[in-house]
């Protein structure tokens, strides 16, 4: 009786180890052949035409060419300084939001997160915009007290520059301050230690990764970002505008790329040492740690909200005047209302608004679910190959969008490979979109993996599941939450992107934010305002929608719980 089940058992076993393993053989192969072929191979064509000399040959003659240049030392000095200054500002502001918004108590939080979040709606280039609307020669204060503010050049391009990083400075260290322990407060309270002495004791000890992560973080974003400083930089030279005037200005590719790889030095390193950052901090937080719940306190806390309000304010400021520039009748001559600026046929129309809404969906729906493919196979691979396909997965973020965008026309513009099919379609745009912010969606699906119970998944696996029922049946529900969480990000991120897809654009074939960056080219402020107040809604109405989908799922899991 005993050896019958063994002779049925062992086929089915068998049987069960090919599917399943075929099973985790496609998840894997899908994702990084994906990853190989529209990240790894478009940078190493990158490096090759950086080392691609003029008569064909290889060498570091361009190399040699660039580093001669004057305008390469200033553009990277320009960064750098850009870079620090607007690091040193933005970390320095987001400390007193996230620790008024995690460590203080006082009403209208909401308001502050919903101005902080304001940015993150639309392209980069809006700062600037609104910034323009404001302190610009033709600007609100100019007008009112005539001033003869510049706002272009070094000035402008750091405010600009603060408000779009702000709300990922707020985001990381507020992260940084939810993962304290209250008891390690309660006993320093105990001992007889004034708030001042928690907060150099303690507060700022536990912070300190977080707060180093946050300053990679904006850097990077700072240095490589080019819609502000295409907009408000005047004769202010960075190395993102430098890249983009030797494609676009001078059509030369091979010194585009000498610039890429060159900015990308500064990227990696930075990325590095944030994902280092980043592991020191999480790595230290006590599991069992009790939420720190802060109690009011008025010498700490109506400064704090005073300051929190005031910055939060500036940001909106210059979203809602953008908003209220699309409205005017003759900036600054003609206040009146008007809705003919909204009546856009130039530069494509509305076209452009449509393909980018497709794009981002494309870009969202299959990002998520090669993610979840990738997430499924590394689990089940083996060690070694597992962490080759995580190291290869985390890369992207480490590289800018622009360097991006240039290798994917330096790769997919040629008739050398049969890729080129791809180039000047919306497929290849959305392809660029979502390994643009491929490391990010990756680090959210991982995080959603690590959620599901292993027990779980070897208990079905012993009552004889296939790995394609346990993926469904056992996987899916528990990462339900981060794929949606992945799919409103790609989605929303491939709305407002623009750096990324500045090159790979064609007359019949663009994007909304490249659109509002020609509208403004053309002088048609106006109606750039209006495609910025266009795609800051729809953006707007995705992220409602996502947070009713989530307190749908909430509402619908506690009543599961009562029932």
């Amino acid at each position: 009786m005993s050896a019958e089940p063994s002779a049925i058992t062992t086929p089915l076993s068998n049987k069960h180890f090919d599917v399943d393993r075929a099973f985790v053989m496609i998840s894997l192969t899908i994702p990084v052949i994906g990853l190989l072929l529209f990240f790894v191979y478009p940078l190493a064509i990158v490096f090759l035409r950086s080392i691609t000399e003029a008569d064909g040959g290889l060498g570091l003659g361009n190399y040699a060419h660039v580093l001669a240049s004057k305008g390469f030392w200033r553009a990277t000095g320009h960064s750098l300084h850009m870079g620090l200054a607007t690091t040193a500002i933005s970390i320095g502001l987001g400390f007193v939001i996230a620790h008024a918004l995690h460590r203080c108590a006082f009403r209208g939080k909401v308001l502050i997160r919903a101005a902080i979040a304001l940015p993150l709606l639309a392209p980069s280039l809006v700062q600037g915009l609104g910034l323009i609307f404001l302190l610009g020669r033709n600007g609100l204060v100019n007008k009112w007290f005539d001033l003869g503010l510049d706002i272009y050049g070094f000035w402008g391009l750091l405010i600009a520059n603060i408000f779009y990083a702000l709300p990922q400075a707020v985001m990381i260290i507020g992260a940084t301050l939810t993962l304290s322990d209250a008891r390690t407060y309660e006993a320093a309270e105990v001992m007889g230690a004034r708030p001042i002495r928690q907060f150099l004791d303690i507060t700022l000890p536990n912070a300190k990764f977080g707060v180093l992560s946050a300053a990679f973080v904006v850097f990077t974003v700072t240095i490589t970002d080019f819609g502000n400083a295409a907009v408000i930089g005047g004769d202010y030279s960075v190395l993102a505008t430098e890249i983009y005037s030797q494609v676009i200005g001078q059509m030369n590719f091979n010194m585009g790329a000498v610039v890429g790889i060159m900015l990308l030095l500064p990227t990696v390193a930075s990325y590095y040492i944030e994902r280092l950052a980043q592991k020191r901090q999480f790595g230290s937080h006590a599991e069992n740690a009790v939420p720190f719940v802060p109690t009011f306190t008025p010498a700490r806390d109506l400064p704090m909200a005073a300051a929190s309000f005031l910055i939060a304010a500036l940001i909106a400021i210059v979203i809602v005047v953008v908003v209220y520039a699309s409205f005017v009748k003759l900036w600054p001559y003609n206040f009146g209302m008007t809705v003919k600026h909204y009546d856009i046929t130039l530069a494509g129309g509305y076209a452009p608004l449509w393909t980018t809404i497709y794009i981002s969906l494309a870009a969202a729906i299959g990002g998520t679910v090669m993610l979840f493919l990738l997430g499924l196979g590394i689990r089940k691979a083996p060690d070694a190959i597992a962490k080759a396909v995580y190291f290869f997965s985390v890369m992207p973020a480490a590289v800018p969008g622009m360097v991006i965008g240039l290798a994917y026309v330096l790769t997919f513009n040629s008739t050398a490979t049969p890729l080129y099919l791809l180039y000047g379609t919306a497929t290849l745009l959305a392809v660029c979109n979502f390994y643009h912010y491929h490391t990010q969606g990756f680090l959210t699906a991982m995080t959603g993996f690590r959620q599901v119970p292993s027990a779980l998944e070897e208990a079905a696996s012993c009552l004889g599941s296939s790995m394609t029922r346990i993926a469904i049946d056992v996987v899916a529900p528990y990462v339900t939450p981060m794929l949606i969480s992945i799919f409103f990000f790609l989605f929303m991120r491939s709305m407002v992107t623009l750096s990324a897809v500045i090159f790979l654009t064609t007359p019949k074939m663009t994007v909304a934010s490249v659109t509002i960056m020609r509208l403004d080219d053309a002088g048609l402020t106006s109606q750039a305002a209006a495609y910025s107040t266009c795609i800051m809604l729809i953006v707007g109405a995705a992220l409602m929608m996502m947070k009713y989908v989530f307190y749908r799922m909430d509402k619908r899991s506690t009543l599961g719980t009562v029932v």
